[in-house]
């Protein structure tokens, strides 16, 4: 949309929800607040340079809602959600459907977008785009822990890496 191409964005939170998901909004975080490395000396960083000189929506709401976080984009998650959804529903070449992909369509060139969360309908057809094969995600859970639930006198502090 930001090239001046019309795109169709579906999305099937607001019609249909996942037990990780809090809210409706586009881009929620809902395991960690990291983006991961900021660092050009690696695959990471560089890819988020990459996508800042291009305009990156994702990277411009990061940027603004950044918090602390050593050597690392880390966001306020909320925050960041929210600035994400804000400028996707308000840009005039974005056309946000909300409603469940269950088919991919095949009369039209489509970029297939979708993360760990994808329902059980869509990995079915991306999977079988595969013929079954290499469609795999694993992933470690990190809990989200209330500061105000934790005993400060029993808790170790200490930096990842000891960047900050």
């Amino acid at each position: 949309a930001e090239r001046g191409i019309p795109v169709k964005l579906y999305e099937m939170r607001g019609v249909k929800s996942t037990p990780q998901h809090k809210t409706d909004n586009f881009a929620e975080l809902v395991c960690s607040n990291s983006l991961r490395g900021d660092a050009l000396t690696n695959a990471v960083g560089l890819l988020k340079e990459e996508m800042r000189r291009l305009g990156s929506v994702i990277l411009e709401s990061a940027e603004a809602t950044r918090v602390p976080a050593g050597g690392a984009l880390a966001v306020d998650r909320d925050g960041f959600s929210q600035m994400v959804t804000e400028k996707v529903v308000n840009h005039p070449l974005i056309e946000v459907v909300r409603d469940e992909i269950t088919e991919l369509p095949t009369d039209v060139i489509t970029v297939v977008a979708t993360g760990p969360l994808t329902s059980d309908a869509l990995a079915e057809k991306i999977h079988a785009l595969n013929n079954g094969d290499g469609f795999y995600f694993y992933d470690a859970a990190a809990p989200i822990i209330d500061v105000n639930t934790i005993d400060m006198s029993k808790v170790y502090l200490k930096s990842r890496y000891d960047k900050g």
